[in-house]
């Protein structure tokens, strides 16, 4: 949280949140602006559709009907002298293109991606194609996101872990491990679960990784770089809330969290 604060108090550069649709990211941006000073800086967002209402900042709903699409949206925007824009959604070329740049010229620029995790957003952007120097040069981090379910505290228990458990886990066959079993009562309406809790990978992309991709890394080289700034996959984060007794196995199996191996 610290290192993801950090990235969106700096004056200029894209900030990305990734992850596939219902996984929080609209919240996150939410939640994000609403630490920023509105009263300080000319905030504007662009969304498709406005889903909450903040005090201070100047909401845009897109409307493809009337022409106004991301795209032509941000193109007026930048017109508009804002100190932070608020992206819904990159969902093509001409936009992304325009996010850079926007990035480039002393805005800041926050916005979501559909990819399965952060560094899938570097190559998402190159595929749209956005030259690899001038996303090194505006790219300031990009946080994966997902969304899994807390265990009821009314209902659930502590079990051992089955063997398949263990293996996902990565711990030893033999090892004694508790987790929370989700059984269902009065209070949670019989699912097991009540709340839930955001899972999360960052990437920031400093001096080092930024020379990286210009000189054409891969991601097994962009990650291992990122292994020595603190960077912890989804899957590492989504362990240690089944150890903390935050979240279940299953929930993990449910939305799709691979083990380790993915991201060797």
């Amino acid at each position: 949280l610290q290192r993801y604060r950090q990235l969106f108090h700096q004056p200029n550069g894209l900030v990305l949140l990734t992850g596939p649709t219902g996984s929080g990211k609209t919240t996150t941006l939410y939640a994000t602006l609403q630490e920023l000073d509105a009263a300080a800086g000319n905030i504007i967002t662009l969304e498709d559709p406005v889903e909450y209402k903040l005090a201070g900042i100047n909401q845009v709903a897109v409307n493809r009907r009337s022409g106004l699409t991301f795209a032509a949206g941000l193109r007026s925007v930048v017109r508009q002298d804002p100190d932070v824009i608020m992206l819904g959604e990159i969902r093509d070329e001409e936009t992304a293109a325009m996010a850079v740049h926007a990035a480039l010229t002393g805005h800041l620029v926050l916005s979501t991606l559909h990819t399965n995790d952060a560094i899938g957003a570097v190559y998402r952007l190159l595929d749209m194609g956005i030259a690899d120097y001038l996303l090194a040069a505006g790219l300031r981090g990009v946080l994966a996101q997902r969304l899994v379910r807390r265990p009821c505290r009314h209902c659930g228990e502590r079990r051992l872990a089955t063997a398949a458990e263990l293996q996902y886990l990565g711990r030893r066959a033999d090892e004694s491990l508790q987790v929370v079993q989700a059984h269902g009562c009065e209070h949670c309406h019989g699912t097991g679960y009540r709340g839930r809790l955001a899972l999360h990978e960052l990437v920031v992309f400093d001096k080092r990784m930024q020379q990286l991709l210009v000189n054409g890394a891969d991601e097994a080289e962009l990650l291992q770089e990122a292994r020595k700034q603190g960077w912890r996959s989804l899957y590492a984060d989504a362990v240690a809330k089944v150890l903390q007794g935050a979240t279940t196995v299953e929930e993990l199996w449910r939305v799709g969290i691979t083990g380790e191996a993915a991201y060797a």
